[in-house]
């Protein structure tokens, strides 16, 4: 009981920065977790990464017109979003080349704005990897907020996307509006993106769409049941990243993936065991 009370007293002496990025990240991860399954199920890992690749531009961008970064880097992902879904309507590009082009353009351009703004100091290093530790109260609203209405979007056509997710050509036989819904899909990842990038940086945001719900993904028999799934394992990940970070002084949004490959290779492990 004593050791008990003396963990509880323990646990109520960290500082606010600490329950801030929890909260933070504990309202990251309900969303990359059910989003993450269409992108793991879509095998669509490459449109994070251009995604994210993006916010470098956004955060030039936000710099340059002085913005909110968050909206520079919302505008950008968005108009990097609309100019995928139109590419991808040429059946002579590849999506992957589409893809490579998007994301290697828009990080370039971006180093070569903020390389531009000499008047400017940056901290790379923050954006590249996130800094979870700094989240702000205004943050924990943004990501609220915003996290929330992508949840509600995403349950509201959650049937609609699963149909062109299993058939493109059999949901639209049937009569699901599948060109809205794929441009919709991708706006909802860019609007992640911008929300994540703060906490976690452009560049490990992916992997937080794809390894929770990758490894869900081998203990689950249903799609709701791997979304849920990826939720618990992005909630593990934040809470096991976090003390770490604490423990052993590293970065945060480093040590939050590594925790969650590490629960990846775990599952995938259970999954060899039991079949």
């Amino acid at each position: 009981m004593a050791s008990f009370m003396a963990g509880v007293t323990e646990l109520l002496a960290l500082d606010d920065f600490f329950w801030r990025a929890f909260w933070g990240g504990m309202g990251i991860v309900m969303v990359t977790g059910p989003l993450g399954c269409f992108v793991v199920w879509k095998r669509m890992s490459y449109l994070g990464d251009t995604m994210s690749h993006s916010a470098l531009l956004g955060i030039a961008l936000g710099f340059l017109l002085g913005i909110n970064l968050t909206l520079g880097v919302l505008m950008v992902a968005l108009s990097i979003a609309l100019l995928l879904f139109l590419l991808q309507r040429r059946e002579e590009l590849a999506s992957d080349a589409i893809l490579g082009t998007l994301s290697h353009a828009a990080l370039a351009l971006g180093v070569l704005v903020i390389s531009m703004m000499t008047w400017v100091q940056v901290d790379l290093m923050s954006y590249l990897f996130g800094d979870l530790l700094a989240v702000a109260v205004d943050d924990l609203c943004s990501i609220y907020a915003g996290g929330g209405l992508v949840l509600m979007v995403l349950l509201w056509f959650w049937r609609p996307l699963l149909a062109i997710t299993v058939d493109e050509e059999l949901a639209e036989a049937e009569g699901v509006a599948v060109i809205p819904l794929q441009l919709l899909f991708m706006v909802l990842v860019a609007v992640v993106i911008a929300l994540a990038m703060k906490m976690i940086g452009m560049l490990l945001v992916t992997a937080l769409l794809i390894i929770p719900a990758t490894a869900a993904r081998h203990f689950s028999r249903t799609p709701e049941q791997m979304a849920l799934g990826a939720v618990l394992v992005g909630w593990v990940s934040v809470s096991g990243g976090l003390n770490l970070s604490m423990l052993w002084n590293v970065p945060t949004g480093p040590a939050i993936v590594t925790t969650a490959v590490v629960i990846f290779f775990l599952s995938l492990f259970a999954s060899l065991r039991r079949s």
